[in-house]
């Protein structure tokens, strides 16, 4: 049963399962600081509930998120809004610290965010017409979510690169080929696959769980690749280069950042 709904996000609590549904198809699920705050502060709790032993993420529509929303980033590289250097990203300081298993359901496109938060996941699934991309350096701006650390220590330095610096996308099958994802899946299928891997989780003894998947991470190498981040996302955020790439992604033209001093 659903037991909360806010900022776009369902909540519902069963089997031992928590499963959050980012709900907003309209905009491909875009990801907005109160989604963000929402996430996180689930997460959170869900940390405290005995009663849950796996944590599933999934998404409605057609995609599973368009990544952060980029009117908050445009307002935050113009001055308008300093909420990201003021208070930071609290979904990416709550992911290390999350003690339950994460399971993700990835349909359509993840872009960004919708990517590296999967890096946290201990099992992925995505449809077959998955479409993952981190075009990060194309808004002028660099990885987040340790994912900087996290990815070419999962797919190779070389892939990673593509990814982040060309904006190369991976399509499903690649995504598991990569070691990105477990297995892809046709789209009519992925929610009943990811629930029923988080239902199996679920099922096990959850100490052991638990203390396998510490085992299994390096929380304090996360923590300080976050930060080191964070440090170079901001100035990013506020330089020459994101203004000029946030301009031209509103006015639907190709950036040129070689008018833009360095």
């Amino acid at each position: 049963m659903t037991f909360a709904v806010a900022a776009h996000i369902l909540v519902d609590k069963a089997g031992g399962v928590l499963t959050l549904t980012l709900n907003r198809p309209e905009k491909k699920n875009a990801l907005t600081r109160a989604m963000y705050r929402t996430i996180s502060d689930t997460l959170d709790g869900a940390g405290e509930d005995p009663d849950v032993r796996c944590i599933l993420i999934q998404a409605a529509g057609d995609a599973f998120t368009a990544g952060n929303d980029l009117a908050d980033f445009a307002a935050e590289a113009s001055g308008e809004s300093d909420a990201l250097l003021r208070e930071g990203n609290p979904l990416l300081a709550a992911l290390p610290r999350t003690r339950k298993p994460l399971v993700a359901a990835v349909q359509g496109r993840a872009v960004g965010v919708g990517v590296t938060l999967l890096l946290h996941c201990d099992l992925v699934f995505v449809a077959e017409d998955a479409v993952l991309t981190t075009p990060f350096v194309n808004l002028a701006l660099v990885p987040e979510a340790a994912s900087s650390l996290l990815l070419p220590a999962r797919i190779g330095h070389v892939r990673a690169f593509s990814m982040f610096v060309l904006g190369e996308a991976v399509d499903g099958p690649t995504a598991v080929a990569w070691g990105i994802a477990n297995a892809a899946v046709p789209a009519g299928d992925l929610r009943a696959r990811a629930r029923a891997a988080a239902e199996a989780i679920a099922a096990k003894p959850p100490a052991a769980v638990a203390k396998t998947r510490t085992l299994m991470r390096d929380e304090p190498a996360v923590v300080a690749q976050l930060a080191r981040e964070g440090e170079h996302f901001l100035a990013q955020l506020r330089s020459p280069e994101a203004r000029e790439a946030f301009a031209a992604f509103a006015e639907k033209r190709a950036p040129d950042f070689g008018k833009v001093a360095s």
